[in-house]
């Protein structure tokens, strides 16, 4: 069973299932929508390194559709600030895995261009069909 949960500023995805098969189905669900992941931030590895602390797994990915991005670099430059969108998987319990895809459409909300809407729809529906795919 998968629980999913819409937060304010994304979707959040309860996954059964180890880490490394978690983000391994991530990815792929991402790429299904033609995503690919161009920054991946491993926080538990940066907190031990950095501050000599224990931090379940906990992996940021960049995500990036080219076309999405540069139909909304070409809209508004200083709309980079919000890109790639960002996909966290993150270990809540072992065999628990929760996956949350931020909201375009939230994200687009810090920015007034009227042009972009539609790109951050697509971009929304994508990321909307990676979590359900993810759900089944």
């Amino acid at each position: 069973m998968h629980e999913t949960a819409q937060t304010a500023i994304g979707r959040t995805v309860r996954l059964h299932t180890d880490f490394a098969s978690a983000l391994a189905r991530v990815t792929e669900a991402l790429k299904a929508e033609g995503f690919g992941v161009l920054t991946e931030i491993d926080v538990q590895e940066t907190l031990k390194k950095k501050l000599g602390v224990d931090f379940r797994p906990y992996r940021i990915l960049g995500a990036c559709n080219p076309p999405l991005a540069y139909r909304a670099l070409s809209a508004a430059p200083e709309v980079g600030l919000l890109l790639p969108c960002n996909v966290v998987v993150a270990q809540v319990e072992e065999g628990v895995i929760e996956v949350s895809l931020v909201d375009p459409l939230a994200m687009l909300g810090v920015l007034a261009y009227a042009e972009l809407k539609p790109v951050a729809a697509d971009a929304a529906a994508r990321l909307d069909r990676v979590a359900a795919s993810l759900s089944s």
